[in-house]
């Protein structure tokens, strides 16, 4: 399954989201939606206004979560 976190910079909750996905082995990509406006706007539509939102599959969600990312390596 393909995961995405898309980012900002300074970002205390992406970088949580990334060093707990790292520790639970899941790959994923990073986009920096401060260097990529189509990500931005992608975001945006889906609802979101805050980082990091992450794309997983068919899933999605923001904010460091946890629950969400712990279920992805079960």
């Amino acid at each position: 399954m393909a995961v995405t976190v898309y980012t900002l910079p300074a970002c205390v909750q992406c970088d949580s989201t990334k060093r707990m996905l790292q520790r639970n082995q899941i790959e994923f990509e990073v986009v920096d939606m401060s260097q990529d406006p189509v990500a931005l706007e992608m975001v945006k539509t889906m609802g979101y206004t805050a980082a990091p939102v992450v794309v997983a599959g068919d899933e999605h969600w923001s904010g460091f979560r946890m629950d969400k990312i712990q279920a992805l390596s079960a």
